[in-house]
């Protein structure tokens, strides 16, 4: 009889809208299965949980590697939407860091009990917008902690230029212990393409494996589960067509042993 309603159980999963793999699991691994608590956690808004099931971080996490156990460095954080998830997740056993134009995460910090234990660094790095290269240069980018398990930094690499990419790049080398390792997730721009008006927030995937590498790191892994057909790398993310859905890659470098 189990293996007759299997097939149905994954049939209603999918055409529910609820991926298999951010379902309860018994055999799911202790970190995931904080992400999954965090992810319910009454602090986080509608607009925040909308995103769970296009973002994934679940899986997005379990691909990079990051354990409970963990020293974590979330680089440029924005509006905290993975802060959230990360700080809970590592509260008790690890640590989250978080450096880079953090500002936003002022009141989060201050009113979620579940973010308690996260620390902010590299307070003295900043981003200056330079309009020639119609991106942020990265000054004084130390982050002011080492021996780190993992850097990890969500749609932003597209937001410096060269310098700053660089820059960044070495910092979060220089932060992670041997082995550690550097997660870098964006949305994709066409292969060789020149700055237009609607590409402005992707990078080239290649060009980003290429100068992290020239940065030190061994390219360990990529994963397409942030692969989408429907974007067809024309427009700007923002747009109604595409927000939500972009095409993006994820990537996962090492810091080589030593």
């Amino acid at each position: 009889m189990l293996k007759r309603l299997l097939p149905l159980v994954i049939i209603t999963s999918l055409t529910s809208g609820v991926a298999i793999g951010q379902m309860p699991d018994k055999k799911m691994d202790p970190m995931s299965a904080k992400i999954k608590v965090a992810m319910k956690s009454d602090k986080r808004t509608e607009k925040e949980t909308q995103r769970d099931r296009n973002r994934m971080p679940v899986h997005t996490l379990k691909f990079l590697g990051v354990k409970e156990d963990m020293r974590v460095l979330e680089l440029i954080p924005g509006g905290g939407w993975y802060t959230r998830l990360l700080g809970a997740a590592l509260q008790e056993k690890g640590q989250l860091y978080v450096g880079v134009h953090t500002d936003r995460l002022k009141d989060i910090l201050a009113n979620d009990p579940a973010l308690s234990n996260v620390k902010v660094v590299a307070k003295d790095a900043k981003l200056k917008y330079n309009e020639t290269e119609e991106g942020y240069d990265f000054s004084n980018p130390a982050y002011g902690v080492d021996n780190l398990d993992a850097v990890l930094t969500f749609r932003n690499y597209h937001n410096l230029t060269f310098k700053g990419r660089m820059a960044m790049n070495k910092a979060a080398f220089d932060a992670l212990k041997s082995g550690g390792i550097y997660g870098v997730v964006d949305h994709t721009r066409r292969h060789m393409q020149s700055n237009n008006d609607e590409n402005g927030r992707r990078i080239d995937p290649v060009l980003a494996i290429k100068e992290i590498q020239d940065s030190g790191f061994e390219f360990i892994d990529y994963s397409d589960m942030h692969y989408r057909a429907d974007d067809e790398l024309r427009y700007e993310v923002g747009r109604k067509s595409v927000t939500g859905n972009t095409d993006r890659f994820t990537f996962l470098f090492k810091k080589p042993n030593q």
